[in-house]
C-alpha cells in the first residue's frame, strides 16, 4: 500500500494519535450540510449504494412478488428500511472512522480464513448477478430499440468497464449520482396505472402474516435483495474513496456522523421506495389480470405494455436500463474491492489503471465472466437463483462480523454503535438467519 493510501491506525499509541488525529479522523466536507440547493450533488456514497440496490435482478424480484402476492407483502418495505439502513450505516461508519475497506477491517479483527470465505461467496454471487443484470438490460433495450441482443450485450458490458476504468473518480462518482434519477421512472409508473390506494395503505401498515413455504421463499427473496452483501463492501470502500479523492481530512464529530447517516438513509429510502412502487404497480396490473409469474425485469416491462399502456411499459424498460447501468459498476467494483483487499493489492477508483492493475483487472474480469455466462446460454433465472443462495449464505455471517466490530472497543475505539444501531443490526441478523431455516423446515 502506497503512502497516499496509508491511514494511521485507530489503535495507535496516544502520542502518535496526537500527531495524526487530524488526518486519521475525517469526513466528506461537502456532506456536512445537506439542506438547500444542490442537494443531490452533496449526497455521498449512501445515495449511490441505495439506488444500486434496485438493480434489474431486484426489479424482477419485486415484480414477481407484486404479481404473485398482490398487496399482501407491502409491509416488508416498512420493515426492511430501518434494517437495511442500519447495516449500511455500520458499513459506512467502519470505512469512515477506520479509513479501510470492509475486508481489511475483518482481516485485522478475525482469523484470515473468515474474510477469504466471505470474499469467495460474495464474488461468486456478484458474477451471477452481473450476468443476470446484463441480460435484463439488453432485453429491456430491445423493447425500445430492436437491435441484436448479442451486440447489445457487448456494448453494455464494454461501456460499463470503460467508464469505470477510464473516468477519474470525481467525474465517475458524479455520473453514478445522476444515474440514480433513473429510479424516478418507477414512481412515475404509479401515476400511469390505476392503484387502489386505500387497499395499499391498509396492507402496508396491517400485515397479513403467513408462514407457508411459498411466502417464506418470497420473504427470503425480498430481504435478501434489499440487504445484499455487495452493498456492504461498496459502502465501506466508497467512504474511504471519497476522502482519498479530495485529500481532505477533518475530525469526525457527531455532526459529521449525523450527515453520513442522513446520506445512508436517503439512499436506502430511495431503494425501498422504488421497491414499494414496483410491487404496487405489478400488483395493480400484472396480478390484477392473473399474471402471477414474472421471470425477469424485462418480462415485467413487456407484460405491462398491453395492460397499463405503452408509456408504463416504456418507463419500466428505461428504468431497467438506467438501474442496470448503475448497478453493474457497483457489483463489479465491490468485487474488485473485496478481492484486492483480500490479496493485498492496491485498490481504488481514485487510482489510475497503471497504479492498480489488479483492482481494475478484477472489475473487467467480473463483467467479462458475467458476459460469458450470458453468451454461453446460462439461464439468467437460474443465475439469479444461485446468486440468491450465495448472498443468503454470505449475508448473515457478514452482518454478525460487522455487529461485533461495531460494538468492539478494539475495532472502533471511538464512535461505536449505539443501542439503536446494535438492536437493528441484531434484528437484521436474526431475520436473515431465521427465514432460510424456517423455509427448510417447512419442506419437511
Amino acid at each position: 500500500m502506497s503512502p497516499r493510501r496509508r491511514f494511521p491506525s485507530a489503535l495507535a499509541e496516544p502520542e502518535e494519535r496526537g500527531v495524526t488525529d487530524a488526518r486519521r479522523l475525517r469526513h466528506h466536507s461537502r456532506r456536512r450540510r445537506l439542506r438547500g440547493f444542490g442537494y443531490l450533488g452533496r449526497l455521498g456514497p449512501g445515495l449511490v449504494t441505495g439506488a444500486s440496490d434496485d438493480d434489474p435482478s431486484g426489479i424482477g424480484t419485486y415484480s414477481q412478488v407484486g404479481a404473485a402476492f398482490g398487496y399482501g407483502l407491502l409491509w416488508t418495505a416498512v420493515v426492511s428500511l430501518p434494517l437495511a439502513a442500519a447495516v449500511q450505516e455500520c458499513a459506512a461508519r467502519l470505512g469512515l472512522v477506520k479509513g479501510k475497506g470492509l475486508v481489511t477491517c475483518i482481516k485485522e479483527r478475525f482469523p484470515r480464513w473468515i474474510p477469504v470465505v466471505a470474499v469467495v461467496l460474495v464474488v461468486s454471487a456478484n458474477v451471477f448477478n452481473i450476468s443476470a443484470d446484463l441480460a435484463a438490460m439488453a432485453a429491456a433495450t430491445r423493447l425500445v430499440l430492436p437491435l441484436p441482443y448479442v451486440a447489445l450485450l457487448f456494448v453494455i458490458a464494454g461501456t460499463s468497464i470503460g467508464l469505470e476504468v477510464a473516468l477519474p473518480y470525481r467525474r465517475y462518482a458524479r455520473v453514478l449520482r445522476w444515474l440514480t434519477l433513473s429510479l424516478v421512472s418507477y414512481v412515475v409508473v404509479l401515476a400511469v396505472v390505476r392503484v387502489p390506494w386505500r387497499t395499499v395503505g391498509v396492507r402496508t401498515v396491517v400485515p397479513r402474516l403467513s408462514f407457508d413455504r411459498v411466502t417464506l421463499a418470497a420473504l427470503i427473496a425480498l430481504f435478501g435483495t434489499t440487504i445484499s452483501p455487495y452493498l456492504f463492501f461498496w459502502q465501506t470502500s466508497e467512504e474511504v474513496e471519497e476522502e482519498q479523492e479530495r485529500e481532505m481530512f477533518q475530525p469526525v464529530t457527531s455532526a459529521h456522523l449525523s450527515a453520513m447517516r442522513a446520506d445512508v438513509i436517503a439512499g436506502m429510502l430511495s431503494a425501498v421506495a422504488v421497491m414499494f412502487a414496483i410491487m404496487v404497480a405489478s400488483a395493480a396490473t400484472l396480478g390484477a389480470h392473473g399474471i402471477t409469474t414474472v421471470g425477469t425485469a424485462d418480462q415485467a416491462a413487456r407484460a405491462l405494455r398491453p395492460l397499463a399502456g405503452r408509456l408504463a411499459g416504456l418507463l419500466f424498460a428505461l428504468g431497467v436500463v438506467g438501474t442496470g447501468a448503475l448497478a453493474v459498476p457497483v457489483l463489479a467494483g465491490s468485487t474488485a474491492y473485496a478481492v484486492s483487499e483480500a490479496l493485498g493489492w492496491r485498490e481504488g477508483l481514485a487510482r489510475r489503471f497503471r497504479e492498480a492493475h489488479g483492482f481494475y483487472g478484477a472489475i473487467a474480469l467480473s463483467v467479462v465472466v458475467g458476459l460469458g455466462l450470458d453468451l454461453a446460454g446460462v439461464d439468467p433465472i437460474r443465475g439469479l437463483y444461485l446468486a440468491a443462495i450465495l448472498n443468503g449464505l454470505a449475508a448473515p455471517p457478514l452482518i454478525a462480523l460487522m455487529l461485533v466490530m461495531s460494538i468492539s472497543r478494539r475495532s472502533l475505539p471511538d464512535h461505536r454503535g449505539g443501542w439503536l444501531s446494535t438492536t437493528l443490526l441484531g434484528a437484521a441478523l436474526v431475520i436473515m438467519l431465521v427465514l432460510p431455516i424456517a423455509y427448510l423446515l417447512s419442506g419437511r
